[in-house]
């Protein structure tokens, strides 16, 4: 069984990934930075409003993230140390300058994200493609300072080029397959060196919180959970990432935000695991892993 990008490779069976300083396991915040545009129907707490054209109660409930939560989430952060690899739309750089300078401030990582929240990244012809995230790198680029090296599509979409675009364009990384918890080499075009990094579904409050209604405990439990388990497995299988997704208008409304802070007080309490940033996973797995993973895997050239 296989899909255009990987074949199947079951963990068990791959070389050892080492984590810098003879680390095991690393883990990263992959913090959601989403603009939404108004009129469209986009991520919602009910869906009661969510068709209107003027939808106050899901308009106001997103913004909140932007307007407090965040800066909450900021402060929570600055306590641990900790960088926020920053999953960025192109719509936000404009119109939230203060968020960007905070990150900028704070040596966050910013991977792209599409334009917006409010659209998914599907139904583009080639070079239409092409044109869009050439527009949105050149938009961090511009805003950052340096180009992005890792992609997230809106609502975790992607056409059936984007990964081979995306390694033409420059970059190193997806985060969209979450099919793994360890990074992994991508098929994105001869000679192209473009992997997967983990992101999760599960461990992300979008899901969590929206699709299963998990409580405030319930969330900061799931991401100790998750945790404890890599960092168990990880002193016999070494190379795991634990990525946590994080939306500001739901990990860090009043009612969430303290279990959260619990989450990270615990995670950051153990001093062999590497807190670091989706762009530093990517670099030090290309530089030491990659092409021994690239010999291995199945499928590749003998």
């Amino acid at each position: 069984m296989s899909t255009f990008l990987y074949d199947y490779w079951p963990i068990v069976d791959r070389p050892p990934v080492w984590w810098p300083d003879g680390k095991r396991l690393a883990v990263y915040i992959a913090l959601n930075i989403e603009h939404f545009e108004p009129g469209r129907p986009s991520t919602a707490i009910t869906p009661l409003t969510a068709g209107l054209p003027v939808d106050p109660l899901n308009t106001g409930w997103r913004d909140y993230g932007l307007r407090v939560g965040i800066w909450r989430m900021i402060e929570l952060l600055d306590r641990h140390g900790l960088r926020a690899s920053a999953l960025v739309n192109s719509e936000v750089l404009e119109r939230y300058p203060q968020i960007v300078r905070a990150g900028l401030e704070r040596g966050w990582s910013w991977v792209a994200h599409g334009v917006s929240n409010s659209r998914l990244w599907t139904g583009l012809e080639l070079d239409q493609e092409r044109a869009a995230l050439t527009a949105i790198a050149d938009e961090l680029r511009r805003h950052t300072g340096r180009a992005p090296m890792g992609w997230l599509g809106p609502a975790l979409t992607e056409t059936a080029h984007t990964c081979e675009l995306l390694a033409e364009l420059g970059f190193s990384y997806t985060l969209d397959w979450c099919a793994d918890d360890q990074p992994f080499p991508l098929r994105a075009g001869a000679g192209r060196r473009f992997i997967s990094v983990p992101y999760s579904i599960e461990v992300n409050d979008i899901t969590s919180v929206l699709s299963v209604g998990a409580t405030g405990p319930q969330f900061g439990q799931l991401i100790i959970d998750h945790f404890d388990l890599l960092h168990e497995e990880s002193q016999r299988r070494p190379g795991a990432v634990a990525a946590i997704g994080l939306h500001p208008f739901i990990a860090n409304q009043t009612v969430r935000h303290r279990y959260l802070a619990q989450a990270l007080e615990h995670i950051c309490g153990h001093d062999d695991v590497w807190l670091t940033t989706a762009d530093e996973i990517a670099a030090h797995y290309l530089e030491h892993h990659y092409a021994a993973a690239a010999a291995a895997q199945p499928g590749a050239a003998p």
